[in-house]
């Protein structure tokens, strides 16, 4: 274990993929974690297959009272807070020249405003218990430019990437942590489904060009939830505000 016994974390989007994948993570080294999604059925077989460890709380990070509540789900299950995982976020398709106002809005709402509400919510908790707490955040490769039909995606990651060196940079003295984890490519289900509609085959992540994956496959949720608790965990502390790319090559100077 490495100092996650005990702790009570709160990861969105944690019903399925990645952060399903994190809390099975965060539950196996000893959390309690509180599984959070938009759908009541997917939240409920998420605790139901991870145990007592777990509790469950539905909500739709696009309205902003979500993020209070769902922190205070946490409090009433496990009668603390120690731990923030801004896993949640969308990803639909754009096209350069006919962004509306409405699709930026409604990315900019679940993508960046709800991890800062979040992250403001929990930080009250962390305050009124008087003790230190670490906040990941769930970032993208994209934020540092991004595909043509990425744009505001992109943005809605790079934004960010301040947040978290801002909170990092004021909560220090108070010995509150937040990091950034700006992840790679990696497999989910949707992430399979918008490949297969967008014409590849079944089985495509197992034969990625090795130019866009040097192992020759992309990333794995599990691969991307050991580094998540590593960032909520003692071991990485005191460290807080780095950005920290969870990829499979080096983002500045790739030839």
């Amino acid at each position: 274990m490495r100092g996650l016994a005990g702790k009570a974390i709160l990861v969105t989007g944690s019903s399925t993929g990645i952060g399903y994948a994190m809390a099975e993570r965060l539950v196996a080294e000893g959390a309690k974690v509180l599984i959070h999604g938009r759908d009541r059925g997917e939240v409920d077989a998420a605790v139901a297959r991870l145990g007592p460890a777990t509790a469950g709380a539905t909500g739709d990070l696009a309205e902003p009272e979500t993020a209070q509540a769902i922190v205070d789900a946490t409090l009433a299950a496990f009668g603390r807070i120690d731990g923030l995982v801004n896993n949640a976020g969308i990803y639909p398709r754009g096209i350069l020249g006919e962004t509306t106002a409405a699709f930026f809005d409604h990315m900019f709402a679940i993508n960046t405003r709800a991890p800062l509400l979040c992250a403001e919510a929990a930080i009250r908790a962390f305050r009124a218990w008087k003790s230190p707490g670490a906040i990941v955040t769930v970032g993208s490769i994209n934020a540092y430019c991004g595909l043509s039909n990425l744009t505001v995606y992109s943005m809605s990651k790079g934004a960010l990437m301040t947040m978290t060196r801002n909170l990092a940079n004021t909560l220090g003295p108070e010995r509150i942590r937040a990091n950034q984890l700006n992840v790679g490519w990696t497999w989910t289900a949707n992430e399979d489904a918008t490949q297969q509609r967008e014409g590849q085959p079944p089985g495509w992540q197992n034969h990625v060009p090795l130019r866009h994956a040097p192992t020759g496959r992309i990333m794995q949720p599990e691969e991307i939830a050991a580094h998540t608790a590593f960032w909520l965990s003692d071991d990485s502390a005191p460290v807080s505000g780095q950005i920290y790319e969870a990829e499979q090559f080096p983002v500045i100077g790739r030839g």
